[in-house]
């Protein structure tokens, strides 16, 4: 149970957050902002439900695909298809405060996420802290782990903090397409052709304890690379024998 007052703070933080960012675009941005997030929902909502989902756990993963509360990270190159497979679950997503950010948060926003503003660059202490708090009321937390900026397939640490001090497991996974258009963008991110088959793979889940020191967090961080890795390699080598 929260007292009212915690209540009241905690609005009072997301009404601020939501102002601060809105101000910080001008309105030409804002205008973008708002174009690009339809572009991003409506390609969602028309190709998505068109793709072949299969989902593969590779052993010591979720059996069932999926934990929560948890901590999922995945390549920033996989947001679209991430968006789709795991909408409408209440997971709260760290998003940058960049312009492109903004847009995907809002696009995430209406396939039922929440959308925690900050990265490894600008108000990621703040982000951590909301996420923390979210896992602690039952909710799962998503980083798109090479980003905001990359380089691309280079894991924050962000994650790995967290798990220390929530005491939830991560849960990495990766989604490769059959066909797709990649984007010349720093991500090379992926937006999948119409009817597509898609690869879900799940990887082991990393489980760091509370009394983890900074010798061991680097530890379970090359975990979290590996796996990453791993998964990758695997979903991109068997997409096509759906």
């Amino acid at each position: 149970m929260c007292s009212n007052s915690s209540v009241g703070t905690t609005t009072s933080s997301v009404v601020e957050e939501k102002t601060e960012t809105k101000e910080s675009f001008s309105w030409r941005e804002r205008l973008l902002i708002w174009g690009l997030t339809w572009i991003g929902y409506i390609a969602i909502r028309l190709i998505a439900p068109t793709l072949h989902y299969r989902v593969s756990v590779e052993e010591g993963g979720p059996p069932e695909g999926n934990v929560d509360p948890g901590i999922y990270v995945f390549w920033h190159r996989c947001v679209f298809t991430a968006t789709h497979h795991f909408r409408k679950r209440g997971i709260v997503v760290m998003t940058s405060r960049s312009l492109d950010g903004e847009y995907i948060a809002r696009i995430i926003e209406k396939f039922g996420y929440g959308a925690a503003r900050g990265s490894s660059s600008r108000g990621g202490v703040r982000a951590l802290l909301g996420m923390h708090r979210d896992i602690e009321a039952g909710r799962t937390a998503a980083f798109t782990i090479d980003g905001p900026r990359g380089p691309r397939y280079v894991a924050k640490p962000g994650p790995v903090l967290l798990a220390r001090n929530t005491q939830v497991p991560i849960m990495p996974f990766h989604i490769s397409v059959e066909k797709a258009w990649v984007l010349d963008t720093w991500d090379a991110f992926v937006v999948p052709k119409p009817f597509s088959r898609a690869l879900v793979r799940i990887g082991n889940l990393i489980h760091v304890p509370a009394a983890a020191d900074s010798a061991a967090l680097e530890g379970f961080h090359a975990e979290m690379q590996a796996t990453l890795e791993r998964i990758r390699d695997y979903a991109d080598e068997n997409v096509e024998s759906l």
